[in-house]
């Protein structure tokens, strides 16, 4: 990471965007060194354990420096980006940031003691710089000698590296080279100005495995052989096995459900019930001019049965205070969703779900579930959930137990709706039907309270009519 000495150049921290957290990576860069930036413009899209989020710069200038490239994780408090705010332009000298780390991997230069803008933190261990993995950090042109190592480990550079004797290859593929018993040297490469690719690495352990069983050049008769010994099972690029750095929103989920299960005493109830009348007005409501350009499915329906559910057995919407030993009721529901994102699953919630009408649910349910898809969900949108409802029958999946979304008291499951034999009406017909699984904390919901909910949610989805007779 460089340093920047001039009195007239501002260095900008990661800041903390959550509760508490520690660390962020970076996950692209918007502005290069030479722009021109203003106060408030978004320069650098960041993921922390909570969401991706994009960060701001906080005055105007020149961005001299960024200190470092995607795919490195960042403590809280660590300069990211340097801004020239004197009015002139950045030296066309200044070289750009390293990247994270050469081989092996160093510590990061210690940290000179800089303005830190309130509420930014500043981490009292050193950082750790990790190997990147998005792409190229913008850069100027340094010396010839130098230019052949920076644009390797930047992830550019010529065919061949001058003065180096060593194929181009970013440190994460070196490594992987390194693990698979890959030499560089002859591998092709296929990546920009020469660089050695993932791909490429596995295709030289592609073309290397037949050499290991040589056959004859010209087909031709023989004696049949003892059959061969299967080769060991290998995963689809080659490789027998990939690690994959557990950080970001997976990490946080894995804590959070490893201290909700062993703090908790989790009890989960079930009920199978008939929901073909709540599939007929499903479809009665896409036809409604009210819904006109909403979403409207059967987690809409769901969602609102649960919420009278709970204004009929306020106790439910709780949470346990481990350290006064008390039981906080809550006169509002932020009704969490749980969601699957390629970054891991995360909970955001709907405030004051139990204010709104069933358009306005309609609309805050696909808000919330297109700005998941788009990995766009704050922080703040995951804080404070109260109940949350997880529909894991989208996968097909009939039920599950699900586990408590950490300061909550319940959480509803939703299995796959099927047409299955059911007694209506005094005969065996095909009906709509679904399993649903309520979890809930011993400690603060008993059975009769846990059972009354379920029951009224099953007792709503039979008989929707009762949206209106309950609510």
């Amino acid at each position: 990471m460089t340093t920047m000495t001039d009195a007239s150049v501002r260095e900008f921290k990661m800041p903390d965007v959550g509760e508490g957290l520690t660390e962020a990576e970076i996950l692209k860069w918007y502005v290069q060194p030479g722009d021109t930036v203003t106060d408030g413009q978004v320069v650098c899209e960041v993921e922390t354990a909570k969401a991706a989020v994009e960060l701001p710069i906080p005055y105007d200038g020149v961005v001299r420096a960024l200190h470092f490239p995607e795919g490195t994780t960042v403590d809280v408090g660590t300069s990211i980006i340097a801004v020239d705010v004197s009015g002139g332009a950045a030296p066309a000298a200044e070289a750009p940031a390293a990247a994270p780390q050469a081989e092996p991997e160093e510590e990061a230069e210690p940290q000179g003691r800089q303005p830190v803008l309130v509420g930014y933190g500043v981490s009292a261990s050193s950082t750790k710089r990790r190997p990147r993995k998005g792409a190229e950090v913008p850069r100027q042109e340094p010396e010839p000698a130098a230019q052949a190592l920076q644009a390797e480990l930047n992830g550019h550079g010529p065919a061949v590296a001058p003065a180096l004797g060593r194929p181009l290859a970013k440190p994460p593929v070196r490594k992987l080279a390194k693990d698979l018993g890959v030499d560089l040297a002859t591998v092709t490469p296929t990546g920009p100005d020469g660089i050695i690719t993932r791909e490429d690495v596995h295709a030289a352990v592609a073309a290397q495995a037949p050499a290991a069983e040589p056959a004859p050049e010209t087909p031709q008769a023989q004696a049949p052989a003892p059959a061969a010994v299967p080769a060991p099972a290998a995963s689809y690029d080659g490789a027998r096995e990939t690690r994959i750095p557990v950080k970001g929103v997976r990490k946080a989920t894995a804590a959070a459900m490893v201290g909700s299960a062993f703090t908790a005493p989790h009890v989960t109830e079930f009920v199978t019930v008939d929901v073909t009348r709540t599939l007929k007005l499903v479809e009665e409501l896409k036809g409604d001019k009210e819904f006109a350009g909403l979403r409207v499915n059967p987690l809409l329906l769901i969602s609102k049965a649960l919420l009278v559910a709970i204004k009929r057995n306020p106790d439910i919407n709780a949470s346990w205070d481990e350290a006064n030993q008390e039981i906080v009721r809550k006169h509002y529901v932020n009704l969490g969703i749980a969601a699957a994102t390629p970054r891991g699953l995360i909970v955001p919630n709907i405030k004051d779900a139990q204010a709104k009408t069933l358009p306005q649910l309609a609309e805050a349910l696909g808000e919330l579930v297109s700005t998941a898809r788009e990995g766009r969900t704050t922080p703040a949108a995951m804080q404070g959930g109260t109940v949350t409802i997880t529909n894991v029958g989208v996968f097909g999946v009939d039920t599950g137990t699900p586990i408590l979304n950490p300061g909550e008291s319940a959480i509803l499951a939703v299995g796959a709706i099927k047409p299955q034999p059911w007694v209506h009406k005094g005969k065996v017909k095909p009906r709509q039907v679904t399993t649903l699984a309520l979890s809930f904390d011993h400690r603060l919901v008993d059975g009769e309270l846990g059972s009354k909910v379920l029951a009224d949610v099953a007792a709503i989805l039979e008989q929707p009519k009762r949206l209106i007779t309950w609510a």
